[in-house]
């Protein structure tokens, strides 16, 4: 009647609250543990199936009580709060995790590997650079047409015309502003220099993975997509289909229906945003093109372009792309058009 069968573990920095039930779904030990404590508590339990919210240091917990021979379940916080009775506290939140983590329609997130998430953090690291080279070129561009100096949009034409600003001494701009401006494009060539390393590195990495070769035969697919996509997705193991990718990407509609009546409304924007703005620029890209091309895919693509509009063609795409991407991975075969 004691034995444990589940195990809830409420993940922190430094304090871990477990919660023990045995197949009866009933708690028969509670414990409080420090970082250092997790492991070695662990190794002493019978193998059984331990659930944790898919939040920050998961995929490396999974990954060590894994090696010790248990089965682990992520799973998305959201599913996991329906669960929470009583007051918000450690011990809740942990129990609510070991009922979440038995029920037979739960859905979870796949571990991933540590090469995943070495090009997930690539693929953050750059984002975060991205996002502060264009704060930076706005907050210049905003400062500079305080001075009467309006610039058009586009890094380019602040590099370009930057230096001819700092050169010349009869613009009217003072000392104290000519040397903040000076910092400040150091700055931006010091991001340039990351970004351009963070590129670099991606393609590279791109280029000697197998997966990532075979996902850049699809359309819409380039070094950048298909490391952040095979990083995502894995090989594909941990879906059903390929409709299941794109669904957990939120790239299909949200449905409203009640009384037997079904209401579609725009697409739900679940799970990964960056991957799926990855996707959707990508499709932008080839519906692009399809209109000079004859292919079966471009037909298909200038087909729902004529009757649906521009933006929702691009999306559908997208969705389709997703959806090879999952079969090109798990059939490890390539995209063969036709």
């Amino acid at each position: 009647m004691n034995k444990i069968t589940t195990i809830g573990l409420d993940l922190a920095k430094n304090v871990f609250h477990v919660v023990c039930c045995n197949e009866h779904g009933k708690v028969v030990r509670k414990k409080m543990l420090k970082r250092s404590q997790v492991l070695a508590y662990f190794a002493n339990l019978p193998h059984c199936l331990v659930g944790m919210e898919a939040c920050a240091s998961a995929h490396h917990w999974a990954r060590e009580l894994g090696s010790l021979g248990h089965q682990v379940k992520l799973i998305p916080p959201q599913y996991v709060k329906p669960y929470v009775r009583g007051n918000k506290n450690d011990y809740n939140d942990a129990l609510a995790i070991a009922e979440a983590v038995i029920r037979p329609e739960m859905r979870f997130v796949p571990v991933k590997t540590p090469e995943q998430q070495d090009i997930q953090a690539l693929h953050r690291l750059r984002e975060r650079r991205l996002q502060e080279r264009t704060a930076l070129c706005n907050q210049l561009r905003g400062l500079l047409a305080e001075y009467g100096l309006i610039f058009p949009q586009g890094i380019n034409v602040l590099h370009r015309r930057l230096p001819e600003l700092l050169e010349d001494s009869e613009n009217g701009l003072s000392d104290l502003f000519r040397r903040l401006l000076a910092q400040s494009y150091q700055q931006l060539q010091t991001l340039d220099k990351h970004i351009n390393f963070y590129t670099r590195e991606m393609k590279r990495q791109s280029q000697q993975s197998e997966a990532c070769r075979r996902l850049q035969t699809i359309p819409g697919y380039g070094p950048i997509v298909a490391g952040v996509f095979h990083s995502a997705v894995g090989y594909g193991e941990a879906y059903r289909r390929g409709r299941d990718v794109s669904a957990s990407l939120g790239l299909v509609p949200r449905q409203h229906s009640s009384g037997g009546k079904e209401v579609l409304l725009g697409i739900s924007k679940r799970g990964d945003r960056y991957l799926r703005s990855l996707l959707v620029h990508g499709a932008r890209s080839v519906v692009i093109r399809a209109a000079k091309k004859d292919d079966r895919l471009s037909r298909w693509i200038n087909k729902v372009r004529a009757a649906r509009g521009f933006n929702k063609a691009v999306v559908a795409l997208a969705n389709k792309m997703a959806r090879i991407g999952w079969a090109v991975l798990v059939n490890k075969t390539t995209y063969q058009a036709t």
